[in-house]
């Protein structure tokens, strides 16, 4: 079975309701289950060693990740300028500006991360009018609707150095196309999470 046979869910498992499906057998083929399909992330089962149970990858042309997924930050003391000095000898520019384009893009959206909203982020290479080689930033978002009956799309290129503001223009770019209503549409589904996973922080 692949995404393109499911039809549209009345409720994704993401985070810990995945992964405590995942740590409960969920994937082994004598546990019985009402469920189609388990959407979870591939580098948490490259983690474990699961990799045999993927039946498909999801790509970014099907569905974009949740804004700012897989970057890492460290933070520090302000005062300890010393660490903050190592600290930024690990700094990606290029991780930078995604980070900071895709987040911008959510909160002019004014959504929350459990919004169902996607960007996605990349430096790539191209050529000026002059021919010469110059790094640009491209950044792909979308707005649907809690269903997934209806998709908005949108996509924009620039500078890296201006990542904020090219992420603020996009987010605009969707709400002239109507990602305000879907938005305002979209509320979190009526689930039970009194069995929360046990890598879940406790409240």
């Amino acid at each position: 079975m692949c995404s393109s046979d499911l039809a549209a869910p009345d409720f994704l498992g993401a985070g810990a309701v995945a992964l405590g499906l995942l740590l409960d057998h969920a994937f082994e083929a004598d546990v019985p289950t009402d469920l189609d399909a388990v959407v979870i992330a591939r580098a948490g089962l490259s983690r474990i060693g699961r990799t045999e149970v993927v039946t498909e990858s999801l790509e970014p042309v099907q569905m974009l990740p949740a804004p700012a997924q897989g970057a890492l930050a460290v933070e520090c003391r302000s005062e300890d300028t010393t660490l903050a000095e190592a600290l930024a000898e690990l700094d990606d520019a290029a991780t930078r500006a995604a980070v900071v384009a895709e987040r911008a893009l959510l909160a002019e959206l004014e959504a929350g991360c459990t919004a169902p909203v996607g960007a996605l982020a990349e430096v790539v290479e191209s050529l000026d009018d002059d021919g010469r080689i110059v790094e640009e930033l491209s950044l792909r978002g979308c707005a649907a609707a809690i269903d997934g009956s209806e998709v908005l799309r949108a996509s924009v290129v620039g500078d890296p150095t201006q990542a904020a503001e090219l992420g603020r223009a996009l987010a605009r770019e969707l709400l002239e196309l109507g990602a305000r209503d879907l938005l305002a549409d979209a509320s979190p589904p009526d689930t039970d999470f009194s069995n929360p996973s046990p890598m879940e922080n406790p409240q």
